[in-house]
C-alpha cells in the first residue's frame, strides 16, 4: 500500500465518486436543460472492466470509500453486478450509492445483498404535484416506498434536497419533519449552476438563510461536530430520530477538508466539482498504459488540486460552468 494520494495542501484523498452513466429517467431542470442533454455514445463510456481497473488502482493508493452515482446508476444494465464486484476489490472498505430511488424498489434484495454503507437519495419535495413539476415524471410513491424499505432493513439513508426559490422552498420544513420521525439524514443543498446551460448564478437560499429558518422553527436543534471530509453541517434535536444537514455547495465552505475525487462517465478525473476535468483516464486506459503509469498520472493531477472551488472555477477553460450534473456525476 502506498502512502496515499495527498495534495499540495496536505489533504489526503481517500474517497472517489464514480458516475457510471449520464442517463437518467428524471428530467430535473436544475440538473439539465428542458431540451435534455446529448447523451454520451455507449462506446465513449468507461466499460465496467475499465472502471474496476481504475478503482483497483485508486484503492491501492488509499482510496477506500467508493460512491457509485450517475445519472441514475440503476439505469445501466449490470450496475448491481458491477457494484458487487467492486466491493470485493482489495482496499475498498466502504461502498455507497447515490440514486433517485424511483427504481430501487425493484431491486431491494439485490441491493441489500451488497451491504452498502449508505444510500443517498435525491428528493426535492414530498408533494406529488411539485415532484412532477420538478422531475417531469411521476414516481414519488416509488421513492417513498424505497425509503421505508431501506429503513426497515437498517440501511443508513441520506435524503438530498436542492433548495430552489419559488419552486420547493415551501417544502423545507415538511422535509425537515421527516428527520424527526425517521432515522434519516435530511440534507438541504444550496443550488449550483450545473444544469447544462451557461448562466449567471444567483444564490437565494444560502447556508446561512437555511440555518436561520431551521433554528427559528426548531430551536431545540443543536450543531453536531463536523466529520473531517464531510460536506454537511449537521444538527439534531432532542428525541429526533434523524438529523438535519446543510450543504454549502455553492458557498463552498468545506473545501479545506475535501477528501474526494470524481470520475465522470467518460473517464475524466475531476479533483474538484468546479474544475472542467484534469486528467483523461479513458485515454490512458485505452492506449495501453500500465497501472503504474496511470497511478503516477493520478498522483500528479492530485498535487495540482486547487485550494477550493472558487480557485478551481477561476482556472476553468470555460468562463463559467455550463455542464449538467448528469455528465459530471451527482
Amino acid at each position: 500500500m502506498s502512502e496515499g494520494l495527498i495534495d499540495q495542501y496536505g489533504r489526503k484523498l481517500n474517497y472517489a465518486r464514480i458516475a457510471i452513466t449520464d442517463r437518467c429517467n428524471l428530467r430535473c431542470f436544475y440538473c439539465m436543460p428542458d431540451c435534455g442533454i446529448d447523451f454520451v455514445q455507449r462506446s465513449d463510456l468507461l466499460s465496467y472492466e475499465e472502471m474496476e481497473r481504475i478503482i483497483a488502482i485508486l484503492a491501492g493508493h488509499g482510496v477506500g470509500k467508493i460512491r457509485v452515482t450517475g445519472g441514475e446508476p440503476l439505469l445501466r444494465k449490470g450496475s448491481i453486478e458491477f457494484m458487487d464486484r467492486i466491493r470485493k476489490i482489495e482496499g475498498v472498505q466502504n461502498l455507497h450509492l447515490t440514486t433517485n430511488a424511483t427504481l430501487t424498489h425493484r431491486h431491494l434484495d439485490e441491493l441489500l445483498a451488497l451491504e452498502l454503507s449508505s444510500v443517498n437519495i435525491s428528493l426535492d419535495t414530498l408533494n406529488e404535484a411539485r415532484f412532477l413539476g420538478i422531475t417531469k415524471r411521476d414516481g414519488l410513491d416509488n421513492v417513498l416506498k424505497s425509503i421505508d424499505n431501506f429503513l426497515t432493513h437498517g440501511i443508513r439513508l441520506k435524503i438530498n434536497m436542492v433548495v430552489m426559490p419559488g419552486i420547493n422552498d415551501m417544502d423545507i420544513l415538511p422535509m425537515a419533519e421527516m428527520a424527526k420521525e425517521k432515522a434519516v439524514e435530511v440534507r438541504f443543498i444550496e443550488e449550483m449552476p450545473f444544469n447544462g446551460k451557461s448562466h449567471e448564478h444567483k444564490m437565494v437560499w444560502d447556508h446561512k438563510r437555511l440555518k436561520d429558518l431551521l433554528i427559528e422553527n426548531y430551536p431545540e436543534l443543536k450543531p453536531e461536530a463536523m466529520e473531517h471530509g464531510s460536506t454537511a453541517k449537521l444538527y439534531k434535536g432532542k428525541d429526533w430520530k434523524g438529523d438535519l444537514g446543510i450543504i454549502a455547495a455553492f458557498s463552498r465552505t468545506f473545501c479545506g477538508s475535501c477528501n474526494r475525487l470524481r470520475i465522470t462517465p467518460v473517464g475524466m478525473l475531476k479533483t474538484c466539482l468546479y474544475d472542467d476535468g484534469v486528467l483523461d483516464l479513458r485515454a490512458l486506459l485505452r492506449d495501453g498504459s500500465s497501472d503504474t503509469k496511470i497511478a503516477e498520472a493520478v498522483k500528479l493531477a492530485v498535487t495540482s488540486k486547487p485550494k477550493n472551488g472558487f480557485e478551481a472555477e477561476a482556472n476553468r477553460s470555460a468562463a463559467s460552468p455550463s455542464e449538467s450534473m448528469a455528465t459530471i456525476g451527482g
